[in-house]
């Protein structure tokens, strides 16, 4: 069974939640690592964006809008050193960056759950829960990912505060990222 539905749900946290959670999950789980994030939004009309972190880059496609609970995933990971020229390539065939996200991320495994906990500059602390799914258990790993946020007391934030924070960002993300 193929598993290229992303399944997430994310909610934006206080400083002292993030700070809660952090240690809770450290306590409870598989730590990954921590790791630092430069993320570059292109202006195609689907959503394309080029990473580079610290253990490597990547190139990578989402289907639907930004904030989708579900929604599929086609990832490329390249050479870290590849970064600055792709950005070049994708600027000589057209494509200017949109936005730019600068984000320390904490990343664990709870149970076969990936957890992410993010600082991102200029936009803030975010707590996200992931879930690689078959199209057939799309809807079914919605519901478990919604019961963990609510055993850890977790409201979910609704889209419309996320879209209205994600339009201010890209209104001012070079401002804010100064």
């Amino acid at each position: 069974m193929i598993k290229n539905i992303e399944v997430e749900l994310r909610s934006l946290i206080s400083k002292e939640k993030y700070e809660e959670l952090l240690k809770f999950f450290k306590q409870n789980s598989k730590f990954f690592g921590e790791d630092y994030q430069e993320t570059y939004y292109f202006d195609f009309e689907s959503n394309f964006r080029i990473q580079r972190n610290n253990s490597g880059a990547k190139i990578w496609y989402k289907n639907g809008k930004v904030h989708d609970d579900i929604r599929e995933e086609v990832e490329i990971h390249i050479n870290k050193n590849d970064f600055d020229r792709l950005e070049r390539l994708l600027g000589k065939i057209g494509h200017s960056v949109k936005i730019k996200w600068f984000r320390k991320r904490n990343q664990f495994d709870w149970n076969g759950i990936i957890i992410s906990l993010d600082y991102t500059k200029g936009y803030g602390y975010i707590i996200e829960m992931e879930l690689m799914s078959s199209e057939d258990d799309k809807e079914k790993n919605l519901q478990i990912l919604k019961q963990k946020f609510s055993e850890l007391n977790i409201p979910i934030t609704p889209k419309e505060e996320f879209k209205k924070k994600y339009e201010e960002y890209i209104e001012n993300w070079e401002e804010l990222t100064r």
